[in-house]
């Protein structure tokens, strides 16, 4: 980052008012009367009703359209362990994407409990204030089982967006990418360099959308995980295979797919040079990817590549997901967002890249050339198709499984960006 930059970023969230949210009224407070309403005497209705039937909360509170982003800040976007305090800009900021993108209400809460059962206590307790849990910026493994059990315990959707937005993202922008080199989900050999949350819910999301699990050949840090190994935890243990493989050499050899959500510049171009004809190469270590895209590019001339970031094509971008996720599920009142709603999720965004750009969105970009290709695998964040297509797509899915606890709504979608 330049030092321009640098300073630009820390200007954006110190002026003119330090952080990037605050609050607004949306009921008059202007006279006596107001004021008798909003509080006491007035406030008494409203408390009565809600200890008679709690689910009057949702008509007489914001709760169903509240947000809450947790984190104990123990791996702060490609920072890792800094501290929830530390932790606090990057949550403020999926409360503005929240806001921005799906206009829903946000704070941020950050959690000094390095212990993870203590961690779960504290959002546990206070989960039900909300109607929907954003869990954000956990290190693995402790995410996992910090998620699974808040999952069970919360009577509101809780999801890690670090693992299933990714996923959600990676999944959809995979399948268009096959689609186009002529591949099949079913038949193709994927190695994912990276064993965290987002290479644990990639793989697991792939698997759902058709992928074979002996097809997938997963590395961390210690190269393939195989089952030879005594090294590795639970989660890991999932992805070991029975193979001879043992270093990237060994697993990129044919590979169709490689997926890296682990550090920069790891894929090298020989070991890209090896993959199979038409490769897809998502390469998402951010802020520089496992190989570069020139480098890429310069290797293959039949590869479809998607990162991170924002200058190349093929932004993998966890706002195409999050927040119409949750819109979806807070508009049906759904408890849990299951792997239904996530595949809805999925198909929706497809769908989405698959049709003509909007001239808004073109021009947003310089008003270059959007169609579906190589390098348009999925939508631009700001498309305003996002919001209802997507949310309606999980809210649809959340009735049909069973997750919502409100009818599918007349008329729905009701929101644009």
């Amino acid at each position: 980052m330049t030092d321009s930059l640098r300073q630009a970023a820390l200007d954006y969230h110190a002026l003119p008012t330090p952080g990037k949210l605050s609050v607004e009224l949306t009921t008059p407070a202007q006279t006596q009367e107001d004021l008798s309403l909003a509080y006491s005497p007035g406030v008494a209705e409203p408390v009565r009703e809600i200890a008679k039937d709690p689910e009057a909360a949702y008509l007489y509170t914001g709760k169903g359209n509240l947000v809450a982003v947790i984190s104990n800040g123990s791996a702060i976007l490609g920072l890792g362990n800094l501290g929830p305090l530390a932790s606090k800009p990057v949550m403020e900021g999926k409360s503005l994407l929240f806001k921005r993108f799906a206009d829903i209400n946000s704070v941020d809460i950050e959690v000094d409990c390095p212990s993870p059962e203590r961690f779960i206590e504290t959002v546990a307790a206070i989960a039900n204030t909300f109607g929907g849990i954003n869990l954000e910026d956990i290190k693995a493994p402790e995410c996992f089982h910090i998620e699974e059990t808040l999952v069970e315990r919360c009577s509101v959707p809780v999801f890690h967006d670090d693992q299933h937005g990714t996923a959600i993202v990676t999944v959809a922008g995979m399948l268009n990418a096959l689609e186009i080199q002529g591949k099949q989900i079913e038949d193709v050999r994927i190695v994912c360099l990276g064993a965290g949350a987002a290479a644990t819910a990639c793989c697991k999301l792939l698997l759902a959308a058709g992928a074979k699990k002996d097809q997938i050949t997963m590395l961390d840090s210690r190269g393939v995980i195989h089952s030879g190994r005594s090294d590795i935890n639970a989660y890991k243990g999932e992805w070991a295979r029975d193979t001879e493989m043992r270093t990237l050499d060994d697993a990129i050899e044919g590979a169709d797919v490689f997926l890296g959500v682990s550090g920069p510049d790891l894929l090298s171009a020989e070991q890209l040079a090896h993959m199979a004809e038409k490769p897809v190469v998502f390469a998402c270590s951010n802020p520089n990817p496992e190989i570069s895209p020139e480098l890429a590019h310069a290797t293959r001339d039949d590869l479809i590549m998607a990162t991170g970031r924002s200058d190349y094509p093929n932004q993998v971008n966890n706002v195409l997901c999050f927040p119409f996720i949750f819109r979806g599920a807070l508009d049906v009142r759904a408890t849990r967002i299951n792997e239904d709603m996530k595949l809805a999720a999925i198909e929706a965004i497809r769908k989405i890249a698959r049709e003509p750009v909007p001239e808004e969105v073109r021009a947003g970009y310089g008003g270059i050339e959007l169609s579906f290709g190589a390098d348009y695998i999925l939508p631009k964040p700001t498309d305003p198709r996002l919001l209802p297509e997507v949310a309606a797509a999980v809210a649809r899915a959340a009735v049909d499984s069973g997750s919502a606890r409100l009818p599918y709504p007349a008329h729905y979608p009701l929101k644009t960006l």
